[in-house]
C-alpha cells in the first residue's frame, strides 16, 4: 500500500513511494510490497551472498540522479532511494546471466521428475529465456548421481554453483559438510573430503535439499510433491521443539513433508525425524483392529466388542475394588484434547486420580522444581531468544541429537563466539564447542551447581537490586552456600574447580545468560533439587524476566508440557491447581458436573509397586511403552503381569501392547487434529493430513467413546469442542480458541483477550517473590549399594537417528543409518577390560545383563560407559533400579552401577 512519504521515511519503487522499515535490504523491502525481483541464489533464511546477481535493480539516490546496478539481496534500503525494478537494462543484464547460468544446465532437464520443482525454470521463464545462445564445449553431465544414503540424493549435473546447499549446511544445520572444490568451470559441491552422501558426517536434516534451486541435491520424497492435491500445516510428534511440518496429500496417501519457511518454531528446518522419518503411518505393523486376549492369544474383534469389555471389566473393578484400583497413564505423543479426555475419563468418570503421564519419568523434577522456585514449572524465556542472549548454558542435555533444531540454533550461536558452558558427563557434540566443558561425574550436577552459586558469590557477582526487590530466603541460601569446602566438592564432581570458577564467573559476568537443561539433570535422585539449583543462579544473577536470559528446559517428547498443562498427574489437576485444595476440588466438581476425588493419586513407580501388592487391579495406558522404557524392566513386567485387566491404545504392537488384555488401534499425529504445547510453552494446531487409517480411531474419539460408555458425557472429541472446555478450566488457557491459533500458535500464558506470553516473570513471579533452596549434595544410593560391586557408572540418552523406544523410527529408513544400541566406553578402561571397538561384550547390573557392541571413545571420562535405548533387542532397562529423585519420583537412568566384560569371559 502507498504511504504519504511526509508521515514516514520512505523509499521508491518504480516512481511510487513506500514506508520503510529499519535494517531492510531492497529485495526484502520489494518483496514486503509484492514486487517480484528474481533470485537465483537468496533464500530468506541464509545471510545475503550476491553471487547470482540475477537480483540487479537500478538506484538513485534522488529522483533525477545517476542510476547504480546494485544487487538487490545486500544492499540495504535507504530513506528517499529511487528503485527501478524492471528498467530495460536490468532486464537485458539478468536475461544474460540466466542465459550463462543455463548454458550448462539444458532447460528441458529432467528436475521436475527428480525433485519436483525447479526455480532455475522458473526463474528462467521470468526473465524470457527458452534457450541460451552460449554453449559450453564441456557440461557436467559426467558427474555420477550418489544415491548412497537411505534418504538424500545428489546429480552434480544440475548444479549452477550458486552454493545455497554449502550455505544452509553451515548457516542452519551447522554441519559444515558441504563444501566446494576445484575453480571456475571444474568447480563442485562436495561432501566432506569427496565423498558420498552415505560417507560423510551429514546428519539427513535436508536443508540442502530444501534449499536447492535446481535439484542438484535432493531427498527420496521431494520429487512426489508435485503430484498432491493439498498440502496441510500440523506438528510434528517428536521431540518438544514442536516444528511446523507442510505435509503433501494425495487421496490419502501422504507424499512428502517439508517445513515451511515462515514457521516461527523452525524457519523452514528440521532434522531428519520430522523431515523424513514419517512412513511409519501406513507401515504394515499398524494396528488397524481391536485385539482381544482370548486363551492368551490376541483376535481381532470389532470396536463394540471391545468397548463393551473394558466398560464391563473396568465397572467390575471398581465395584469389587474401589474405584483407587484403577489407574491410566497418559502419553505426551498425543494432542492437548486427548490427554484431557484422559484425566477427565479416570477423575470425572471412574472416579481416582490415579492418572499419571511420561513426564514422571522425564520432567517431572523440572515442573516441581521451578514450581518451587518460580512458581510456574515451564520455560520463562522464548526460544527466538537464543538470537538475543550474550551467554549459553546448557546441562545435562544434548539438543543437537534430542533437540536437532533448537540445538543447531545453539550450537550456531557458539561456532558465532557466544561464550558458553555446557555441564555433562558425556562430551557432546555443543561441547565440542563450548567455552567451558565441565565433565562431571554422573550424579554429581547438585555439587557443580553448589561450586557455581560459591564462585559468583565470592566474587561478588551477585544481583544484589534484583535480589533485594524480588527474591526471598537469600540471606540463609548465601551462609549455607559459603560453608562448603570447595575441595571436597572438587573430589566429588571430578572437576578442577579452578575450571568451575572461572566458567561461574564467566555466566555471571554476561549481560544476558540464558540456560537450558535436559534429563541429564531431571533424571537424577537429586533432580528436583538441581532444577531449584539452576533457578537460583538465574535468581543470583539477575537473569529471569528480560529477553535473552531464564531457565528454559528442553523437553523430551512432543507434548509432555501438554500432558501435564491438561491435569495428567495425581496430584494436581488441569491447569496444575492442587487437588488437596478445598477450592480447587469446588472448581473441579463445579466444572465436571460430578463429585471429584479428593485423595492425591498414585504416580507411575507407586502404580507399578501396587500392581505387584495386588492393590492395583487395572491399568489403562495410552500411547507409552512402559514396559522397554521404564526402569527396573522385571519390576514393571511382573507389574503389568500381576494385573487383572490391562488396556493398551497404541499404533504398534508394543512391548507393552503384548501384555494387554485389550488393544485399542490408534492414530499417530498425521491422522489426528488438535493442539501440542511445546517446549516453549507454545500451543499449536495439529491438523489431520488424512483420515485415520481402515479400522482406526484417533485417541480422542477412543476416549469420548469410553467416556460415553462409562457412563459420563462427553458429545464430542473435535478439537474445537475440547478446546473451549479446557479454556473454561484451566487458567493460563483462558484465551486459547482453537480458530485463533493460526499457523504459529500462542505462547500461554493466553490472557482472556487472546494475546499471548513471550516471557514468564517480567515484574513479578507466579509465586510472588522467587524462593532461593539451599540443598547439600548427597550421594545416590545406586552407587551407595551397589558401587563396590558394579564400578563403572552408566548413563543414557538418545541418538539423532531415533526417538526413545524407536517405535516410530525403526518402521522407517533410519534403521538404515542406525540399527542398534552402541556402549561407549574410555581408551583407558577399554584396555584394562581387553575390549577393543567393534566387540561384542557383555553388560550388567546388580539386576540384569544385556550383551551389546561397545565403541572406544573419548567421549566418556575413565569409570563411566554410555549407551541408547532404543531398541527393544537389548532392552536396556534390564539393568536400570528404583532410585527416584526426593522429590517427584523421576527415576534415576542417568546412574546406574554396572560392570563390563568382553563377551568371551
Amino acid at each position: 500500500m502507498t504511504k504519504n512519504p511526509e508521515l514516514a521515511k520512505v523509499a521508491f519503487i518504480n516512481g511510487q513511494p513506500y514506508q520503510i522499515e529499519a535494517g531492510e535490504t531492497i529485495l526484502q523491502f520489494a518483496q514486503r510490497y509484492h514486487f517480484s525481483i528474481p533470485t537465483l541464489c537468496d533464500d530468506s533464511r541464509l545471510e545475503a551472498y550476491g553471487a547470482c546477481r540475477v537480483c540487479s535493480v537500478d538506484v538513485a539516490l534522488q529522483a533525477d540522479g545517476p542510476q547504480k546496478v546494485v544487487a538487490s539481496c545486500h544492499t540495504p534500503v535507504a530513506e528517499g532511494m529511487h528503485i527501478e525494478t524492471h528498467s530495460v537494462a536490468i532486464q537485458k543484464l539478468r536475461k544474460n546471466i540466466v542465459e550463462l547460468v543455463v548454458s550448462d544446465h539444458p532447460l528441458d532437464c529432467d528436475t521436475c521428475e527428480s525433485n519436483g520443482h525447479c526455480e532455475l525454470q522458473d526463474v528462467a521463464a521470468e526473465v524470457g529465456i527458452t534457450e541460451s545462445r552460449y554453449q559450453n564445449a564441456e557440461n557436467h553431465s559426467h558427474y555420477d548421481k550418489d544415491e548412497s544414503h537411505p534418504y538424500m540424493r545428489s546429480d552434480l549435473a544440475k548444479c549452477i554453483n550458486c552454493y545455497r546447499c554449502v550455505r544452509a549446511c553451515d548457516e542452519i544445520q551447522g554441519e559444515l559438510v558441504l563444501g566446494i572444490s576445484g575453480r571456475g568451470f571444474a568447480s563442485k559441491i562436495i561432501k566432506d573430503d569427496d565423498v558420498s552422501f552415505d560417507e560423510s558426517a551429514c546428519v539427513s536434516c535436508g536443508a540442502c535439499a530444501h534449499t536447492c534451486p535446481t535439484g542438484a541435491i535432493s531427498d527420496i520424497f521431494q520429487a512426489r510433491a508435485v503430484e498432491a492435491e493439498k498440502k496441510v500445516r500440523t506438528v510434528c510428534s517428536y521431540c518438544g521443539v514442536g516444528c511446523n511440518l507442510e505435509v503433501s496429500v494425495r487421496g490419502n496417501e501422504i507424499l512428502s513433508i517439508r517445513a515451511p519457511n515462515d514457521a516461527e518454531v523452525n524457519q523452514g528446518h528440521t532434522c531428519l525425524k520430522g523431515r523424513y522419518a514419517w512412513k511409519f503411518y501406513n507401515h504394515p505393523e499398524r494396528l488397524k483392529t481391536p485385539l482381544i486376549k482370548k486363551n492368551g492369544q490376541f483376535v481381532s474383534a470389532s470396536w463394540d466388542e471391545a468397548y463393551q469389555l473394558i466398560a464391563t471389566r473396568l465397572s467390575k473393578i471398581k465395584i469389587e475394588h474401589g474405584a483407587d484400583a484403577i489407574a491410566g497413564i497418559s502419553s505426551a505423543r498425543c494432542t492437548n484434547e486427548e490427554n484431557y479426555l484422559m484425566q477427565k475419563l479416570l477423575r470425572a468418570v471412574i472416579g481416582t486420580n490415579n492418572i499419571d503421564c511420561c513426564a514422571r519419568v522425564c520432567h517431572s523434577p523440572t515442573a516441581y522444581g521451578m514450581q518451587q522456585a518460580f512458581g510456574t514449572g515451564a520455560a520463562t524465556n522464548s526460544i527466538k531468544d537464543i538470537k538475543e542472549t550474550s551467554f549459553i548454558m546448557v546441562i545435562g542435555a544434548n539438543p543437537t541429537a534430542a533437540h536437532p533444531v533448537t540445538g543447531a540454533k545453539i550450537k550456531q550461536q557458539l561456532m558465532k563466539g557466544v561464550p558458553s558452558i555446557v555441564i555433562d558427563p558425556v562430551k557432546t557434540e555443543i561441547a565440542r564447542y563450548a567455552t567451558y566443558h565441565l565433565q562431571l561425574r554422573p550424579g554429581t550436577n547438585l555439587a557443580m551447581m553448589n561450586m557455581m552459586c560459591y564462585y559468583i558469590i565470592e566474587q561478588n557477582l551477585v544481583d544484589d537490586a534484583f535480589i533485594t526487590e524480588r527474591c526471598e530466603d537469600w540471606e540463609s541460601f548465601k551462609a549455607r552456600v559459603m560453608a562448603l569446602n570447595m575441595d571436597e566438592l572438587e573430589s566429588i564432581c571430578g572437576v578442577d574447580k579452578a575450571l568451575v570458577k572461572r566458567a561461574a564467573v564467566a555466566y555471571a559476568s554476561a549481560d544476558k545468560a540464558m540456560s537450558f537443561h535436559g534429563l541429564g539433570v531431571t533424571e537424577h535422585s537429586q533432580g528436583s533439587r538441581t532444577v531449584m539449583y539452576i533457578a537460583n543462579l538465574a535468581m543470583m544473577t539477575g537473569n529471569i524476566g528480560r529477553p535473552g536470559v531464564g531457565v528454559n528446559p528442553l523437553r523430551g517428547q512432543n507434548n509432555v508440557q501438554g500432558a501435564a498443562d491438561m491435569g495428567c498427574q495425581p496430584h494436581q489437576g488441569a491447569g496444575y491447581m492442587p487437588i488437596d485444595s478445598a477450592d480447587n476440588h469446588a472448581k473441579y466438581t463445579a466444572h465436571y458436573g460430578v463429585h471429584m476425588p479428593e485423595k492425591a493419586g498414585l504416580k507411575i513407580p507407586q502404580m507399578f509397586n501396587a500392581a505387584v501388592a495386588g492393590d492395583l487391579k487395572a491399568i489403562w495406558i495410552m500411547g507409552e511403552d512402559v514396559a522397554q522404557t521404564d526402569p527396573n524392566q522385571q519390576h514393571v513386567l511382573a507389574a503389568l503381569n500381576n494385573l487383572d485387566f490391562l488396556v493398551v491404545q497404541e499404533i504398534f504392537l508394543s512391548e507393552t501392547a503384548k501384555l494387554a488384555d485389550v488393544v485399542l488401534p490408534g492414530t499417530s499425529f498425521l491422522e489426528k487434529s488438535g493442539t501440542f504445547t511445546n517446549g516453549e510453552r507454545r500451543i499449536q494446531a495439529v491438523n489431520a493430513a488424512i483420515e485415520p487409517l481402515s479400522g482406526c480411531k484417533t485417541d480422542g474419539q477412543i476416549l469420548a467413546d469410553m467416556i460415553n460408555h462409562l457412563g459420563g458425557q462427553q458429545p464430542s472429541a473435535a478439537p474445537e469442542v475440547v478446546l473451549e472446555e479446557i479454556a473454561q478450566i484451566v487458567p493460563f488457557f483462558a484465551g486459547v480458541k482453537w480458530h485463533e491459533l493460526g499457523e504459529n500458535g500462542k505462547q500461554w500464558p493466553v490472557l482472556a483477550d487472546g494475546q499471548g506470553t513471550d516471557i514468564l516473570h517480567i515484574e513479578q513471579f507466579k509465586r510472588g517473590k522467587g524462593k532461593f533452596h539451599y540443598f547439600d549434595f548427597a550421594e545416590t544410593q545406586e552407587l551407595i549399594a551397589n558401587g563396590a560391586t558394579f564400578p563403572f557408572i552408566l548413563t543414557t540418552s538418545r541418538v539423532l537417528e531415533h526417538y526413545n523406544a524407536a517405535t516410530m523410527t525403526r518402521r522407517t529408513n533410519n534403521e538404515k543409518i542406525v540399527d542398534k544400541d552402541i556402549l561407549l566406553i574410555n581408551p583407558q578402561d577399554a584396555r584394562r577390560k581387553q575390549i577393543v571397538s567393534d566387540s561384542e561384550v557383555k553388560l550388567f547390573s546388580e539386576r540384569g545383563e544385556i550383551r551389546m557392541v561397545a565403541k572406544v571413545s573419548n567421549k566418556v571420562k575413565p569409570g563411566v560407559l554410555f549407551t541408547t535405548f532404543h531398541f527393544p533387542e537389548l532392552m536396556v532397562n534390564r539393568l536400570t533400579g528404583d532410585i527416584c529423585d526426593t522429590e517427584t519420583m523421576c527415576p534415576e537412568y542417568k546412574v546406574v552401577a554396572v560392570d563390563v566384560q568382553p563377551l568371551s569371559c
